[in-house]
């Protein structure tokens, strides 16, 4: 059976921790994972959706919120199915529910990023209605951190 549930401090276990950490790894093997425990602090403001199949964690997605003079935005991250589960419409339903928290929250503008060679994840959300903005991305990174 598949659940698609937010992440809460009270979730936490060892098998969760684990399996979370695993997926992140499949997604960006080159990034050191934050503790889940900093990242669902109160004073950040994340939801963080996961799916379980059969008490196995199979998907995880993020949403940030935020104000700024332009309105209330939502900013999607770290999105990714585990390989073994991939085609079954997991990636879809974490979207899903991330709208679902961003309707709740009254979200002016959702936006995420994904590269262009992902195409699996492009067709998902083209298909789910997100439309590509006439931007750059550009990044700087801090050094001291």
């Amino acid at each position: 059976m598949m659940e698609i549930k937010i992440l809460s401090l009270a979730d936490i276990n060892d098998q969760i921790a684990e399996e979370i950490a695993a997926l992140f790894k499949q997604l960006s093997p080159q990034k050191k994972q934050l503790p889940l425990t900093e990242i669902l602090k109160d004073e950040n403001p994340i939801s963080f959706v996961y799916c379980l199949i059969d008490q196995h964690v199979a998907g995880i997605a993020s949403i940030c919120t935020y104000q700024v003079i332009s309105g209330s935005k939502g900013w999607i991250e770290d999105v990714v199915v585990n390989e073994q589960y991939r085609g079954r419409g997991i990636g879809k339903k974490l979207i899903e529910k991330i709208l679902e928290i961003g309707h709740e929250k009254k979200l002016k503008e959702i936006l995420l990023y994904t590269e262009d060679h992902r195409e699996a994840a492009l067709n998902l959300y083209q298909g789910i209605g997100f439309q590509a903005k006439e931007s750059k991305i550009y990044y700087i990174k801090n050094e001291q951190v």
